[in-house]
């Protein structure tokens, strides 16, 4: 496995940490021009990945790509022909400059939602939550009721136009699942709320070249057995990259929580990317924030990141001895 970190643009101390930590592999935002508005132009994606390469490190994956602009695509609406476009021009660099990941996803209107963002945890931490019951009475957004089958259609669409792009550029293509996987929320119904959801979308235009985000905090709220659908999902070779956290809880209400204190066996799971060979990327996901961290962007603290991703490598060597010790 590639043991990568979503970090900014520009060299921090999140990026010395990371390297300091053994992170070989960067996961990026797209590049932020002057105005603020991201860009999909060829010399601004060159030179993000020229200033990952002269750190050490190897821009594997661009997340979320183009979120903010795809939710009229999402939602099939006026402007969704021009996104796809831009899409399509993003994932031609990226193959040109050999970025082999984009990681999307189908959440529409908005992304990853939460109705905390200070839960306290073990020893004060803080972590984000979710209960479903604060958002019954929760106005509609200005797209009003969304079908799910209306969302299904679009997904199709959206891929009948990117996969043979994606194809041509040797880009792979990786949906991560819904977060949380509820349906509806706030009227728009949510789509990738289940494993046999997300294997479903990944088939709708089936391509070598399209795969999963294999999110297991999504994925454990959603009810799932996570190194069985990473046993599935990795023999079938669609796992492309990896979030790698856990919760507490079900889709309707749960909790984040450190790496080694949720309700996923994390050793049964890397012994499960380790028996399908993964050697894609995963990265640490959703921390806590932890004693000296101001939480202003909760689930992205340095600390906690820090701790997943000694508890992470200790995980792969343990499983990987076993293994060795097996054969």
């Amino acid at each position: 496995m590639k043991i990568a970190e979503v970090l900014s643009q520009y060299p921090d101390r999140l990026w010395r940490l990371a390297k300091q930590a053994g992170v070989t592999h960067a996961v990026a935002r797209l590049p932020v021009q002057a105005d603020g508005t991201p860009s999909y132009e060829y010399m601004d994606l060159l030179h993000m990945k020229q200033r990952f390469d002269d750190f050490g490190f190897k821009l594997e994956v661009i997340e979320p790509g183009l979120d903010a602009q795809m939710h009229r695509m999402k939602l099939g609406i006026d402007g969704r022909d021009e996104d796809i476009a831009l899409c399509q021009q993003l994932i031609r660099n990226m193959g040109a400059l050999d970025i082999p990941v984009f990681c999307y996803n189908f959440m529409a209107g908005f992304n990853w939602l939460r109705t905390s963002v200070s839960t306290p945890t073990r020893g004060g931490a803080l972590v984000t939550s979710y209960n479903h019951a604060l958002m019954k009475d929760a106005p509609l957004t200005p797209a009003g009721i969304v079908p799910e089958e209306r969302l299904w259609d679009n997904l199709q669409y959206f891929l009948e136009r990117v996969i043979p792009v994606a194809e041509a550029a040797n880009v792979k293509l990786a949906l991560h699942p819904d977060d949380p996987p509820v349906s509806p929320i706030q009227g728009i119904s949510r789509i990738i709320t289940s494993p046999a959801a997300l294997k479903r979308a990944i088939n709708l235009v089936p391509s070598a070249n399209s795969g999963v985000t294999l999110c297991q905090g999504s994925l454990a709220a959603a009810g799932a057995d996570i190194p069985h659908e990473i046993l599935e999902l990795g023999k079938a070779g669609k796992i492309f990259f990896v979030h790698f956290r856990d919760i507490r809880g079900q889709a309707h209400a749960f909790s984040e929580t450190f790496h080694d204190d949720g309700q996923t066996d994390m050793y049964a799971a890397v012994k499960a990317y380790t028996a399908v060979a993964f050697d894609g990327p995963v990265r640490i996901d959703h921390v806590p924030t932890m004693e000296g961290e101001n939480n202003r962007e909760p689930g992205y603290g340095e600390v906690g990141r820090l701790f997943a991703l000694g508890y992470l490598k200790g995980l792969l060597e343990a499983a990987e001895y076993e293994k060795g010790s097996c054969m």
